[in-house]
């Protein structure tokens, strides 16, 4: 499937006021895309687009609950009128909750279900229907704990499981009716992002992101690759890789892991802010890309390269093992001539 390059395409992004969704919203008008933004804050919003269109992009924005169908829909075709068609939608909008699960009131857990995963389903369908005659791709965040399971995180974890099975079978539904749509999977690990600050908490301390931390610009760059190249799944940081195939090949030892380290992997030191705004229910975001503490960030790393550059990666190894061979063989020939020799 062949898809436009970034700076011909109209990108929907969703979650565009807060951490990934507007680092990708940066990036991409950095690149020359159009873009419609969706977000709940609109003060926020028309602060992006003014701040995008001053560098010359044409970026427009709708402010909507993505929990909220007919709200989502109103936003969406708005946007999708104003830039004429879409290219790539970006589902990014997304809360979390801290807490045991027995601990978190189920009014909470649906909430998050509403954004995380319904949001996703409703995004989804209206991308299919703008996107099934024109082509393009459609693009949904899950996480690495759509794979790995993680205590003190039950509600989300379940949503992202929800999220990848949906996507899944979205994807395998689309194929199999050939309609030209490319559908990707993407999975970080812990990002750099207000994401903590953001989420509703029931712990007795003040969460925070376990280490290592990755830039949000790597997941950024992700969703950009994907969004020109077809892609199934992306995991973002050598981290969900990994994480996600110790779950897969050895679930019992992860969970035990887990469970050694429940109230000390996902603990900042702090006692809880009394009182604390969350973003479960209202906005609470304010165009900050990452988190508020100053904690050392992976930028980069061979890995993120290796699957942005997969083609150039293959060329590396086998011209590396060609060589190797190469190697070998000669030590060999010279080992069998010195013997002949000295026959």
């Amino acid at each position: 499937m062949k898809l436009r390059s970034i700076a011909e395409q109209n990108i929907l992004i969703t979650g565009a006021t807060s951490g990934i969704g507007l680092t990708t919203a940066r990036m991409a008008a950095r690149r020359g895309a159009r873009l419609g933004l969706i977000a709940r804050n609109e003060e926020a919003l028309n602060e992006l687009c003014d701040e995008l269109r001053s560098q010359g992009c044409h970026a427009v924005a709708a402010a909507a609950d993505v929990g909220d169908e007919a709200q989502f829909r109103a936003a969406a075709d708005k946007l999708v009128s104003e830039l004429g068609s879409i290219d790539t939608w970006v589902n990014n909008a997304g809360v979390s909750v801290y807490g045991r699960i027995m601990d978190v009131p189920t009014a909470d857990m649906r909430q998050l279900f509403d954004t995380n995963l319904w949001g996703i389903v409703n995004g989804s369908k209206m991308a299919v229907e703008h996107l099934r005659e024109r082509g393009g791709a459609l693009i949904n965040l899950g996480s690495e704990v759509s794979d790995a399971a993680i205590p003190l995180q039950g509600i989300y974890t379940a949503s992202k499981h929800a999220v990848k099975g949906f996507t899944d079978c979205l994807r395998m539904e689309l194929e199999a009716d050939k309609l030209p749509i490319s559908v990707t999977l993407i999975q970080p690990t812990a990002i750099n992002t207000p994401y903590p600050q953001n989420a509703k908490n029931y712990l007795p301390y003040e969460p925070a992101l376990p280490s290592p931390l990755y830039a949000p610009d790597m997941v950024a760059n992700a969703i950009l690759h994907c969004a020109e190249n077809q892609t199934p799944n992306f995991f973002v940081g050598e981290m969900s890789r990994i994480n996600s195939s110790l779950s897969h090949f050895a679930p019992q030892t992860m969970a035990k892991l887990q469970e050694g380290m429940i109230d000390s992997f996902q603990n900042s030191g702090e006692a809880p802010r009394e009182p604390r705004p969350d973003g479960l229910y209202e906005t609470n975001s304010d165009l900050r890309e990452r988190g508020e503490t100053d904690r050392f960030t992976v930028e980069d790393s061979p890995y993120q390269e290796a699957m942005l550059h997969p083609a150039l990666t293959k060329g590396l190894l086998i011209g590396g093992g060609l060589a190797l061979g190469a190697l070998i063989a000669n030590k060999l020939l010279t080992s069998d001539g010195a013997r002949q020799i000295a026959h």
